[in-house]
């Protein structure tokens, strides 16, 4: 096995990197992109072509001499499975090492029935989706809960009742044969629109999920910024003042925000006007016998229903005065908001709007823009993926397998 010392390893990293980005097509244009010398670009280039990583193709363009051979990164060398589990729903996907997707599974499921019935289940949807053609080099999962991304593991998720500690990226390294990662689900949200949605262009975002719960990922410096244990970004438990009477939120502290404001405490106060006849089409929708759900109120709002205007102000009100400290402290060029309830309509994301330029310095929001998702629901399968051959070709990684050819194991 090769043993490579500190600077080729660099070396190394860095011209796959550049190659993988699209910033460099030829070996003179890898030479200015890296700021390495042509022999050890050649070095490099040589390892990451017997490595099946790299390979040449078609003639380029000369610029006087011999026209050189353009350089592509393999991406149909392996596969990653990719997952988000949010609370009510499993979505699995089959990427390629671009994280681009070629498949993808989704099927309504509660989180809360435990880790092993939820794995159980992903497990068959990633089943279904594994291409024999493509060996599978890593796994990526979110979860809807705060994760130490060290380990893998859940720490006292407040939606997902016995997962506590459960060992899940050991469970699919071993299932797979192949190395995982595990993150908190807004994290790969803000992970995905960075590398392929609308933060594409951005070095400094908030990524802002409004569904069931709320919470928000962070990037820094065109890096995704966990904090000391995974759990940097968790907006929802951020306790609001509201004068009112207080709710109890489902982690047992009063007046979280996403208690007052999330998709839960939305289909909660939309279910009360609608038996106190406040609302005729909340009251509508409920003799149906289903529960309500924040659909449901983002429909009665396009319909013109003052009391879901309301509460669609409400909440993008209450999130926009959390965030505004936010956008003050951290200070992004751009915030993206995701998720169901964000795609509920346009009173929610105005109220949001204006509480932030409201009650931030103004400074922090000179330039500041506050956009939807562009990946909408795909977002977290996608920061998955991109999680997975962030790592795989990381510093720390690439040269303990480059020489194996496959990251996968026995």
């Amino acid at each position: 096995m090769t043993t490579y010392t500190g600077d080729q390893l660099d070396g190394l990293v860095a011209v796959l990197h550049v190659i993988r980005a699209g910033e460099a097509r030829t070996r003179p244009e890898l030479t200015r992109a890296t700021g390495l010398g042509r022999t050890v670009v050649t070095q490099r280039l040589g390892q990451l072509l017997a490595a099946g990583l790299v390979e040449e193709g078609a003639l380029g363009r000369s610029t006087g001499g011999r026209a050189p051979r353009e350089l592509r990164f393999r991406a149909e060398a392996g596969s990653v499975l990719a997952a988000e589990l949010g609370a009510t729903a499993i979505t699995a996907g089959l990427t390629d090492l671009n994280g681009e997707l070629l498949a993808e599974r989704t099927e309504a499921w509660d989180v809360s029935l435990g880790a092993e019935a939820t794995l159980g289940r992903l497990e068959a949807l990633f089943d279904e989706l594994v291409d024999d053609t493509l060996p599978v080099w890593g796994v990526g999962v979110g979860l809807p809960g705060p994760v130490e991304f060290r380990t893998g593991r859940p720490v006292s998720p407040p939606i997902m009742p016995g997962w506590d500690g459960y060992p899940v990226r050991d469970r699919l390294t071993a299932r797979y044969r192949a190395p995982a990662w595990v993150d908190n689900e807004v994290n790969l949200m803000a992970l995905g629109e960075l590398r392929a949605g609308a933060g594409r262009s951005e070095r400094d975002l908030i990524y802002l999920k409004m569904g069931s719960g709320i919470g928000a990922g962070l990037v820094s410096g065109g890096r995704l910024h966990r904090g000391a244990q995974g759990c940097a970004g968790d907006l929802g438990h951020v306790a609001v003042l509201t004068g009112e009477a207080p709710v109890t939120c489902r982690c047992g502290n009063l007046n979280c925000l996403e208690a007052l404001a999330g998709g839960i405490a939305l289909a909660r106060d939309g279910t009360e006007a609608a038996r106190a006849n406040r609302s005729p089409f909340l009251a509508g929708r409920l003799t149906s016998g289903r529960p309500l759900t924040a659909r449901d109120v983002a429909d009665a709002a396009e319909h013109g229903d003052p009391v879901a205007v309301e509460l669609l102000t409400r909440a993008g009100r209450l999130v926009g005065d959390t965030l505004a400290t936010l956008v003050s402290m951290f200070n992004p060029a751009h915030v993206v908001v995701g998720g169901g309830v964000a795609e509920s309509g346009d009173q929610l994301l105005a109220a949001l709007r204006e509480s932030v330029y409201r009650r931030s310095l103004p400074l922090a929001t000179r330039e500041l823009r506050i956009t939807r998702s562009s990946l909408s629901h795909r977002a977290g399968l996608v920061g998955a993926a991109h999680m997975v051959t962030d790592e795989l070709f990381s510093r720390a990684r690439l040269g303990g397998w480059i020489t194996e050819g496959t990251p996968a194991t026995a």
